[in-house]
Parts: structure tokens; sequence; C-alpha cells
């Protein structure tokens, strides 16, 4: 896969309408052409204490942060005609359709491939430590050394990407 744009949503809290912040990275011909970051005012507005251990974002830093549509307003002509990839693709896909469907957005039906199930694929159990996002991406020369920003985790899974899939 030389043309697509690897996505991922952290997200406020159990819903996966709470996004709150999107990386993007959009590769063409093998080659990283754009990078987008946003932060994003959930939807429900509220925090988990789980979630904030994972990403380190708390209410205060996505209180003046765009809701999604404006935000996905940026990203849309980023990904058009693009296929998007992440890793566990069915929490990034559910989290789209969900923030879509709570501001009555169309919803474009982007195709999604998953560089987890990928990983899997390639590495079978026992193989590997895990197929976590930081091992698979270690495995394929990228260092994620601020693992869950979004944008991080975004180039992440396109290093592995552009390596297996």
């Amino acid at each position: 896969m030389q043309d697509f744009a690897a996505i991922d949503f952290e997200t406020a809290n159990y819903s996966p309408t709470s996004v709150c912040s999107v990386g993007v990275v959009v590769v063409r011909g093998g080659e990283i052409v754009d990078e987008y970051y946003s932060l994003i005012h959930p939807t429900p507005n509220y925090y988990n204490w789980g979630n904030t251990q994972v990403h380190g974002l708390v209410k205060e830093d996505t209180a003046d942060a765009p809701i999604f549509p404006e935000v996905w307003a940026q990203v849309a002509p980023r990904v058009e005609g693009l296929t998007l990839v992440a890793h566990n693709k069915a929490f990034d896909e559910r989290c789209l359709k969900a923030v879509f469907r709570t501001y009555q957005m169309e919803y474009p039906d982007y195709p999604f491939a998953c560089t987890l199930i990928a990983s899997r694929r390639k590495w079978k159990r026992g193989t590997v430590p895990n197929h976590c996002l930081d091992t698979i991406a270690a495995l394929c020369g990228y260092d994620l050394t601020q693992h869950h920003n979004a944008l991080a985790d975004a180039e992440a899974c396109a290093a592995i990407a552009l390596k297996i899939l």
C-alpha cells in the first residue's frame, strides 16, 4: 500500500463519541506528504481518569478546542479518495462513525485497513511479545516515544502500513 491516510483518535471517556484528539498522516507514493493534528472538544465533555492516564489530556486542554465537524472539515480534503489505516481499526472506525452520527453528518463510508490485523497475520502469537502499536512499530523501525499522542500514533501506524500492508 503506497497511498493511504493513517488515523488515530484519543477519547475523553468510554463513549466512542468523545474523541478529544485526532492525528492524520497522509502517505502518497510511499512517502509522507502531509500530517495533521488537532485537539477536539469532546461529546460528551468529561474525562475519565483512566483515559487521562493513557493520553494525558484533561478537560482544560480541550475547553476551547473546535468541535468535531470543524476539525473534520480540515481532515476530509486530506483523506479524500484514500483508504484510512488504523492500528485496531475497530476502535478508530467506531469512533469516526459515532461522531458522524452525533453531529448528523453524512458518513462517506471510508474504506479502512488495519495494521493490528495485518501484524497478527505477519507475526503469529508467540513470535512477538504482543501486537501493541509500540511493539509492532519498533519491529518496523519506528521509535514510538510519544505513545498515545494521536499524531505520533498515526505516524507509527503509517510506518507499520508501509512495511507490512
